[in-house]
């Protein structure tokens, strides 16, 4: 019996041991159910609203991503609520800091923002709805916004709408929050503004740089419907984005040099005229624009003045329908002297003009001292523009493939206007590539329409 009892053993632990597989705990499926609303506090589609907060209730812990940026709650309120907590939790609370209008449908659109906390699932475009008044408005709108050059949909447009009332002015844009709003979606730039009360509305679309609501036409596209709107209404509405031409505006000068001062401006300035006095006498001056940047430099020759003294000019900027006099202080300063840079690269494209820059304007280029030559040392015949709005010299030339050229430019060649030449002999050289490096493109353009073309 004791043996077969052994024997039995042996066999129980042998299979036992035989049966055991290595392996890792795969801990099941992969999280993808976003968190559920259990309960909220009021409850969603309230009517009579009267509370100061919300809570939101969820099925797991939930936290909260970008709310300042995707959160939309329309109509805008002027103070952003606070919504707490900002770590993890299973309740989102949010408190109002504003007073909320009588009966008025609210609507609070989270987008993406509420993810669980574990695999960031989102609630995808949760809606909190309420109404101060005794039911919820439920008419609606629906379009489409597109750039109107480019011709291509928007994703980062903000659609509002302002009710035609007897307080509506043309400067509400500027001034006042709109009545309702709705960001447009990104796949299809599509937008739909919900819970909307019966009635006349303006609606304009805006690039809200800003996030306050509000059109600023230096930095922000803008696109409305001509006539106001009347709600309900079932078409489908396009707004096209454009950017508004700012007024001209000029702002004082600043002295940059000797013999300049800058002039900072906004808008079309191709019709204006500046006009520079010392007291009563005016002073002959010239204008130029400094490269990238909104600003005119005003030059003028220069006069004497004290290294202890201080001097003022005044300045007269005009267009059609603008004036504005401005008076600034000079003083002694460093006077700069004349110089040339090459604003073309040292590979020149075949279709391009070789480009130099000055930092001073020239009274006086004598073209006959300039001298083109090419590898082999023949001369090129050439031409020269000057551009004194950008201080620019313009070599025309009939350029040749897989060819060096070398530009000499002698201290005597050119003038500024207050009669300093350069302090040495300039040499500049640039060379093209061959035909191969390019191609040709043949385009057959049949014109369908006789008129209105671009």
């Amino acid at each position: 019996m004791k043996k077969i009892q052994i024997f039995i053993y042996s066999f129980l632990l042998i299979s036992i041991v035989g049966c055991a597989k290595r392996g890792s705990i795969t801990g099941g499926s992969k999280d993808t159910i976003p968190p559920v609303l259990t309960i909220s506090f009021p409850r969603n589609f309230s009517t009579e609203f009267s509370s100061k907060s919300i809570k939101l209730t969820f099925d797991e812990y939930v936290k909260l991503k970008n709310v300042d940026k995707q959160l939309i709650i329309s109509p805008p309120l002027s103070k952003k609520p606070q919504i707490l907590p900002l770590t993890a939790s299973k309740s989102i609370t949010i408190n109002f800091l504003d007073s909320l209008r009588t009966n008025t449908t609210y609507s609070l659109n989270f987008g993406q923002s509420i993810e669980d906390n574990n695999e960031g699932n989102p609630y995808p475009q949760f809606k909190y709805i309420f109404s101060t008044g005794k039911f919820i408005d439920s008419l609606s709108i629906q379009g489409t916004i597109k750039d109107a050059i480019e011709k291509k949909p928007s994703s980062s447009a903000t659609v509002m709408l302002y009710e035609m009332n007897e307080k509506f002015t043309d400067s509400a844009v500027y001034n006042n929050n709109p009545n309702y709003i709705a960001s447009s979606l990104e796949k299809d730039s599509s937008f739909k503004i919900e819970n909307i009360k019966a009635g006349k509305y303006f609606i304009i679309a805006l690039e809200d740089k800003s996030s306050n609501y509000r059109f600023d036409p230096k930095i922000e596209k803008i696109g409305f419907i001509k006539n106001y709107i009347t709600i309900p209404n079932d078409s489908l509405f396009e707004i096209k984005l454009f950017k508004e031409a700012n007024k001209t505006k000029f702002y004082k000068p600043i002295q940059s040099s000797d013999c300049s001062a800058i002039v900072g401006y906004e808008g079309d300035i191709t019709n204006s005229k500046l006009t520079l006095k010392r007291g009563q006498e005016e002073i002959p001056s010239m204008i130029t624009k400094i490269p990238k940047k909104d600003s005119l430099q005003i030059w003028f020759k220069p006069f004497k003045i004290e290294k202890s003294a201080v001097d003022s000019l005044h300045l007269t900027c005009s267009t059609i329908d603008y004036t504005k006099d401005f008076t600034f202080k000079i003083k002694a300063q460093k006077h700069d002297s004349l110089s040339i840079s090459a604003i073309s690269s040292k590979i020149l494209p075949l279709n391009e003009d070789f480009m130099l820059r000055t930092n001073l304007p020239l009274s006086k280029i004598n073209e006959t001292k300039f001298k083109l030559i090419k590898k082999d040392s023949t001369a090129v015949p050439f031409k020269i523009e000057y551009d004194e709005l950008n201080l620019s010299l313009k070599l025309i030339f009939k350029k040749e493939p897989l060819e060096k050229y070398t530009l000499t430019v002698p201290a005597d060649a050119i003038f500024d206007f207050i009669g300093q030449t350069t302090s040495k002999i300039l040499n500049f050289d640039c060379e093209t590539k061959s035909n191969s490096d390019y191609g040709n493109l043949l385009l057959n353009l049949q014109i369908l329409l006789l008129s209105n073309l671009i």
